[in-house]
């Protein structure tokens, strides 16, 4: 008992380390920027507790149910020799799992009252719905690919510097299309 008792101890920690840099960023702009109290503080701590034990649960679930059967499979695709379902694995993995992460449907679901606030979008729920679900497909479409790229990248030996060099490349091609006052692209 004692021993599972340290183990499940260890695991919260582990949470708590996780969610720390989220904690501090928060606290900071809070109480350093904002220079306000922190309010509902009790609350806030009790909502923080659930966190830390839904992402301790969440991620022990995850490694004793979905990774270990990820793994065989990864094994057993890469033995079988095929490069398209080797790539297919890789992007829906990273697809599926970006869209099922708890955090990306919190974010998405608090730009999508922030872009109703702000009016580019409508304030009904089904218009923040949409935008919350687009969101989220565009982020996990985005890990899907960069992914396989990954998988492509070991694959074939590539150093990693050619692909950070042409993400870049393309991050600089994009701004340059990015939105004006008049909406037109520069190119």
């Amino acid at each position: 008992m004692a021993k599972g008792l340290k183990a499940f101890t260890m695991l919260i920690l582990g949470s708590l380390r996780d969610l720390a840099p989220i904690i501090l960023v928060i606290a900071f702009f809070q109480l350093v920027v904002l220079q306000q109290p922190i309010p509902n503080v009790e609350r806030i701590l009790v909502g923080l507790a659930l966190v830390m034990l839904g992402l301790t649960f969440f991620i022990q679930g995850l490694q004793m149910g979905l990774f270990p059967i990820g793994e065989t499979m990864a094994g057993a695709l890469t033995r079988k020799g095929s490069l398209f379902w080797l790539l297919a694995f890789a992007f829906l993995l990273g697809f599926g799992t970006t869209v099922a992460e708890p955090a990306l449907i919190a974010v998405a679901a608090e730009a999508a009252e922030a872009a109703a606030e702000g009016g580019f979008v409508a304030a009904n729920e089904t218009a923040k719905s949409d935008y919350a679900l687009g969101l989220r497909m565009t982020v996990a479409f985005s890990v899907g690919i960069a992914i396989l790229l990954g998988v492509f990248r070991i694959l074939k030996g590539w150093p990693i510097h050619y692909l950070i060099i042409g993400g870049y490349v393309a991050v600089v091609l994009l701004t340059l299309c990015s939105p004006t006052r008049d909406r037109r692209c520069r190119v």
